[in-house]
């Protein structure tokens, strides 16, 4: 029955990809066990789809249930191994409601258990108080760890990495290494084998494969490889995500300012930071920083999106200004309904400029050396598309002027095809100047340059190139009257 209701989300025409039906029928079948008459039936139904089911599916269906229902479907996850795969793969809102719900005894246990780099992002949803309290609880070792991690930055190497991973040095044989691995299975050898030297700085690493085709016997410093790629704890996001990304690097190691290895960033530590700088980039260009679920409320979701939906109305009431300053010119109504035309063109220039050029800033291409060619072609790219779309309307309200018999304005089809086409090149000439610096202006100040894509920029272009097309509406038609 289950297969055949896949079989058949799989064919609307929404193609809806193969987690989110997963996810849907989840969140189905655990609405239908909820609505259960009996509790018995209900907490029957609940265990029966936790022990049937991925703990990460349930995490993410989770974050589509009510908050109620959430610590119900995690008590009843069948061992505390599909318990810490919940909490670590679903959203913030669950972990928070089930902070709430859970005591100290079985948060103890949770974090004795959990890699020290994902307790990190774990206790982001946990109240200080609550934090302190349980840090005194687990053992020294391991809360001293998770709050060295916790002193960095959300956006740093130092979030990222993971104090767990194995270092020798380069007199020991690769059969007491492997020992001491059998010894300490908790941890991820995969990563690689960090070698040092007696001072305990980074000399090399070794991948897991040599540790397995070659004798034990043989050393670790004839195996190892060179480390040619590292980032310092306070290193960013961003840098980390450059390095992995150009030289395709499994496994970067983080060091001190005297070469001791502190951490290393796993490929997947990456792989979710991307995710997080995607998720806030695009938010970002929409014009807001929310994180909601489908339960949260209205009044949260105006509260988050109000603060910068005020500089587009502000700006809006600014544009009406301005038109209404240029209504008392006589012969100049009919430049009002092209206004539309004027600000949509210079809007989608000046944004398709802006999303070019943060793209490359996000991605690294803009150095130092390639900055100014990088500009220059994407600001002639829009200064022409401008142009060619500024000559192609003008033509184009000429000939329908004459078509409808100057039905358009009261002047001559060529002022007014001139207006509107000038004014266009003059708008979306605007459009491109605030679409190519601001980015480089927002990075300048230490802002996002993302945001510069939002409505800022959009405001500021409406009022800029509808400034534009007026003056040179009025100078246009005075020029022909």
């Amino acid at each position: 029955m289950e297969n055949h209701r896949i079989e058949e989300r799989s064919e609307s025409p929404a193609l809806e990809s193969k987690t989110g039906q997963i996810d849907d029928l989840l969140k189905e079948q655990i609405e239908k066990a909820f609505h259960k008459q009996t509790s018995k039936f209900r907490l029957h139904d609940i265990a029966k789809i936790a022990c049937e089911h991925s703990p990460i599916d349930l995490a993410y269906a989770a974050s589509h249930l009510p908050p109620h229902v959430r610590p119900v479907l995690y008590e009843n996850l069948p061992n505390r191994e599909a318990k810490i795969k919940f909490l670590v793969n679903t959203d913030s809102d669950t972990r928070t409601a089930l902070f709430r719900e859970l005591d100290d005894v079985e948060l103890k246990k949770i974090f004795e258990r959990v890699p020290t780099d994902e307790a990190v992002w774990l206790v982001e949803d946990m109240p200080e108080r609550r934090f302190r309290r349980l840090m005194e609880l687990i053992d020294s070792k391991r809360a001293n760890r998770i709050r060295e991690l916790k002193k960095h930055d959300r956006r740093s190497a130092g979030r990222l990495m993971t104090s767990e991973f194995f270092a020798f040095t380069m007199d020991m044989t690769i059969g007491e290494a492997a020992a001491y691995i059998r010894d300490n299975p908790r941890i991820d050898f995969t990563k690689g084998i960090f070698i040092l030297n007696h001072a305990g700085e980074l000399q090399g690493l070794v991948p897991a494969r040599n540790m397995m085709i070659n004798p034990h016997a043989t050393p670790l410093r004839q195996v190892m490889r060179p480390v040619l790629h590292k980032v310092t704890p306070d290193s960013t996001r961003e840098e980390v995500v450059d390095l992995v990304e150009r030289y395709k690097i499994s496994t970067l190691p983080v060091v001190d300012i005297d070469n001791y290895l502190v951490g290393v960033i796993a490929h997947e530590d990456v792989v979710e930071a991307m995710e997080d700088m995607a998720d806030e980039t695009i938010a970002r260009m929409a014009g807001t920083n929310e994180k909601f679920t489908s339960y949260d409320s209205i009044l949260r979701r105006f509260v988050t999106r109000a603060p910068w939906l005020v500089v587009t109305l502000i700006a809006g009431l600014v544009n009406v200004g301005v038109m209404s300053s240029f209504q008392k010119y006589e012969g100049l109504t009919f430049a009002l309904f092209f206004v539309p035309l004027i600000t949509g063109m210079s809007g989608n220039i000046g944004l398709q400029c802006s999303t070019v050029l943060v793209r490359i800033m996000a991605m690294g291409g803009l150095s130092v050396g390639s900055r100014r060619e990088t500009i220059v072609k994407e600001f002639f790219s829009g200064i022409f598309t401008g142009t060619v779309f500024g000559v192609s309307s003008g033509i184009l309200v000429f000939l329908i002027d004459l078509w409808t018999g100057g039905a358009l304005a009261t002047t001559t089809p060529i002022a007014v095809s001139a207006i509107v086409g000038i004014g266009l090149v003059g708008g979306c000439c605007a459009g491109t100047l605030l679409g190519v610096f601001s980015p480089l202006f927002f990075a300048r100040i230490g802002v996002d340059p993302a945001i510069s894509a939002g409505p800022i920029v959009t405001a500021f272009n409406d009022f800029l190139s509808m400034t534009i097309y007026f003056v040179i509406a009025l100078g246009i038609s005075r020029l022909f009257l």
